[in-house]
This record gives structure tokens, sequence and C-alpha cells, in this order.
């Protein structure tokens, strides 16, 4: 007998989604970080859904988690990249696990117990990403590590419970080596061994208060120590795990905005109405066009997301081209969704200019996609490396 159909409405109801959608203007507005949505969702089971069922989670696999996230994101963005920080590990652990390497299992554990997993990677000029670190991983006598270094763009920093991070280890007789870990936040806030600056004040995406975190000796357990590995491109499974979600993940997020983006500017077009012809927009041929263009540039971006889920749900062998495939999908994703949202707003009108307006936020919320790994000229440089070989020299 078949698996039932995957129904995101059944993970996602749509009277949650839309109780979320109605709180994301003052979130924004009030630069607050939005904890209702995260009690709901959790409430719902929507951060247990990459555990395995035996686990207690929904046991969805990576395709069906982009749809439900790309439907997150239509309601409120930062919501949705917030959460993404927390799936990306939940997300790791079951790419692990689909090959035999059951390390992280705390984490599947912990998430369907109710805690919330940040990450703790991204530091200020550290173009090297998941290769290197400027934070200090100190050995300590019993096998745990103290970590010393500032990390940037924390989403989910009122919320966490775990900090997923890495820092590089150079006194161990193997030095350097990177040291990947999980920090527990319970009683660092009083010994100040994690400090969050209350910081976030951006340009959008500003739910998910992506604050500052300092860390002074703050201390993973012995038993979340999850790698030490060469600084460096490697080929650990935990390396794959994260680039591979994290870029799925985001362009998922990005893909859902530009739904959202050609949704009112269908809506929009429907009601506004011309004062040379007295018909809708929507019968005017150059806005007919660009709602056109701009479904044809969103329409190649949910199969893609499907496919390169599905192939690392099923383990699929894309040799030297993975990492490719992740940045290019993410760097598509990106650029498509801010030219959606452009097109949007032209057809929108100066409505959309306004504060207030959806499209002014979903504007100001898309940009943030170019920041996050892989920039554009990461991507770039991927992708050349992967059809042309390495530089030379």
């Amino acid at each position: 007998m078949s698996p039932p159909a995957f129904d995101p409405a059944a993970h996602l109801p749509d009277d949650l989604l839309e109780r979320i959608r109605s709180r994301a203007a003052s979130h924004d507005r009030e630069n607050t970080f939005p904890q209702q949505d995260l009690d709901e969702l959790k409430a719902a089971g929507y951060l247990a859904m990459l555990v395995p069922r035996d686990r207690g989670g929904a046991g969805l696999g990576l395709a069906e988690a982009s749809v439900l996230q790309q439907r997150l994101a239509g309601a409120a963005p930062a919501t949705a990249l917030a959460i993404n920080m927390h799936l990306v590990w939940t997300g790791v652990a079951k790419v692990l696990r689909d090959r035999g390497i059951d390390d992280l299992a705390f984490v599947h554990e912990g998430a369907a117990a109710g805690e919330v997993f940040a990450f703790g990677i991204s530091e200020a000029g550290n173009d090297l990403v998941l290769f290197g670190s400027d934070t200090d991983a100190e050995p300590l006598p019993d096998g745990s590590y103290a970590f010393t270094g500032t990390k940037i763009f924390t989403s989910l920093a009122p919320a966490w419970t775990q900090l997923g991070l890495h820092g590089i280890d150079t006194t161990s007789p193997d030095a350097p080596k990177m040291v990947y870990a999980f920090v527990p936040r319970a009683g660092t806030d009083e010994n100040g061994t994690v400090v969050t600056r209350d910081d976030w004040d951006t340009l959008g995406m500003r739910g998910t208060q992506s604050r500052t975190t300092h860390l002074h000796g703050a201390v993973a357990p012995a038993d979340r120590v999850v790698r030490r590995i060469d600084p460096g491109p490697n080929p650990d499974a935990l390396i794959f795990g994260l680039f591979g979600v994290f870029e799925l993940m985001l362009a998922s997020v990005y893909t859902g905005i530009a739904r959202r983006a050609l949704e009112l500017a269908v809506e929009t077009a429907g009601t506004r109405r011309s004062k040379k012809t007295g018909t809708p927009f929507s019968q005017d041929p150059d806005i007919r066009w660009r709602i056109a263009e701009m479904a044809l540039a969103y329409d190649a971006l949910p199969p893609q997301l499907a496919a390169l889920g599905r192939d690392i749900d099923d383990i699929a062998d894309h040799g030297d081209r993975w990492f490719a495939l992740f940045a290019g999908t993410k760097h598509r994703a990106v650029t498509m969704a801010k030219a959606v949202v452009d097109d949007a707003l032209l057809v929108a009108g100066g409505s959309s200019y306004f504060a207030g307006s959806e499209l002014g936020r979903l504007y100001r919320d898309v940009l943030a996609g170019l920041f996050h790994p892989s920039d554009p000229s990461s991507a770039h440089s991927t992708v050349a490396t992967a059809w042309l070989g390495p530089l030379e020299g």
C-alpha cells in the first residue's frame, strides 16, 4: 500500500498560516521577534517535520520541507527565514542518518522534545564560511570545547536553546582542526559565556532578530562535539549536509516570496482600472506581458527545488557537481525572486511605495537573499570550478 499523498495543509494548516500572515506586518514595523509564530509552529509539529517518525517527528523529506517553507514564506518571510536555521540542523541530521551516520541523533530527539536550534556559523568578514573560522575552539581536558569569538546573523536569537556552531582548534597536537559542536543556552546568560546583543535593526527580514552573538568561553559538552576536521573544502558528510540543506532551504524561502509577489501583482491587476480605457489593468497588454514574465521566471524554481530535495533524500550521485547544484539553485532563486518583486511593484504602482504595503515589505525582505552564502561571486566561482576545473597556479 502506497503512503498517502503529501498534503502541505496537513502540516501547515490554512488557519495557522493566516494567523501568521496577520502578524507579519507588525513584527516588521515594530522590529520584534515572532514568538507567537514560533510557539504555534512548534505546537503544530512544524519544527519536527524532518525528524523521523520513530523519533517523534513527521518523517518528511527535504523536498516536502521545501514546499512547506515556500508556503510559510508567502505569509511571513522573516518567520520562515528564522525557522530555516532550525530546519537546517534537523535536515543535516536527516542527511547523515540516511547515509548511515547517526551522529546528530540528539538534534532529532531535541527537536521532537521542543528544543530550538540556531545556526552559529556566520562571522564578519569570513568568506571561507564552512571552511574556516575566526572563533577560537579551545579543547578542555574532558573532551569538551570552549568557544570564544563573535557570530553574526544569529537568527532565532531570542528563542534558541541550542547553538550549532564552528570554531578552529589551534592548540591540539593535530591542529589546526575545524570543530563543529553545539552549545546549550541554559546557564550561559547567567555566567556571561554567551552574550546576545540587541542590535538587529535592519532594512528587511526584521522579524528574524538575527542578532550578534558574543562567545566568551562558551562550552560545548564532549557529547555535543560532532566533528574535528581539517580546514578548507572537506568531503565529510556533515559539510555536504550543511551546504546542501542550507542552500535548498534558503532557495525555498525566496521562491515563496516570489510566489506571494506574483499573487499580489495578479490581484492588483484585477482591481486597478485604467482612466484611459476604463478597463482593469489585467486587460492591458503591457501589464499582461509583465505578469507573464514574472510567472515564467517563478515557474522554473519549484520543480528545481523539488528535484534537488528528492536527490538529496534519495542519495543520488551527482559527484563533483553537488556543490555547483546547491549554489546554483540558491543563486537562481534569489535573483529570480528579486526580479519578480521588482516587476510586482511596477504592476501595483505607487501604492506599493508606502511603508504599510505588503509588496513594499517583500521588496525589503527579498534583498536579504543576496547576502546569504553562496553570494553571487561565490556561486559563480563554484559553478565555474565544476565546469572548468580549479584555477591554475
